[in-house]
């Protein structure tokens, strides 16, 4: 896929409102649109060199009704897309950097859109970010007690081998936090901070609800 540098990121790009959707850098994405705004979106957006749909979660209220959005999203290039028969649009966003939402932008589009400030997140661009406290075996215990309690399956021999960006950012975008939370992990200023309110909110979750068998926290 295309390198993007801080010199080639739009100063405004259209914004998609959608609690608890999380998408973060050099992570995918899949949306399904059907609304004509967001359809326009899409047609607009695959017109711009970028293909950029800014991805952010309203401050309060269900999708799409607040006004009031968070300040930090993140921007994902559309790098997959397909129609289906009744005329919706299955796309794949793959993330290219978070942004500062500096102040929406009047016009004439049915859909948003955003002027941004991507200045704090010039890492975003860089290479895969590396853990060098991850601690795989105890991780993985904590998620097999987490997964268990909510009653989610996964492929666990991929869980073993994955790199740990992609570990951590895939089970912070589809674990089944609240919205308030997904943007903590979104917020998260390196992938070691992003593992640990990862690991803070799987053991809050296990301590809320059904007893774990091991009490003992994951450092």
């Amino acid at each position: 896929m295309r390198r993007f540098t801080s010199a080639d990121l739009p100063e405004i790009i259209p914004i998609f409102p959608l609690g608890g959707a999380l998408l973060l850098p050099r992570a995918r994405l899949p949306l399904n649109l059907f609304e004509p705004r967001y359809l326009a979106m899409l047609e607009d957006a695959l017109k711009t060199p970028e293909r950029f749909i800014g991805m952010v979660q309203p401050a309060d209220g269900p999708e799409g009704s607040s006004k009031r959005l968070h300040s930090i999203g993140c921007a994902g290039r559309v790098t997959q897309f397909s129609e289906t028969d009744d005329g919706r649009y299955i796309i794949s966003l793959t993330g290219i950097s978070r942004f500062r939402l500096v102040e929406e932008v009047e016009g004439f589009t049915p859909y948003r859109r955003a002027r941004m400030d991507w200045s704090s997140f010039e890492r975003d661009l860089g290479g895969e970010e590396k853990d060098k406290g991850f601690d795989r075996p105890a991780f993985l215990k904590l998620l097999g007690r987490f997964f268990e309690s909510a009653q989610l399956s996964s492929d666990w021999d991929s869980l073993r081998e994955a790199d740990e960006e992609l570990l951590i950012n895939s089970l912070s975008m589809l674990c089944p936090f609240d919205p308030e939370e997904k943007q903590a992990l979104l917020e998260a200023p390196s992938l070691a901070t992003r593992r640990e309110t990862l690991v803070t909110l799987m053991e809050f979750a296990l301590r809320s609800g059904a007893s774990p068998q091991d009490d003992t926290p994951l450092q």
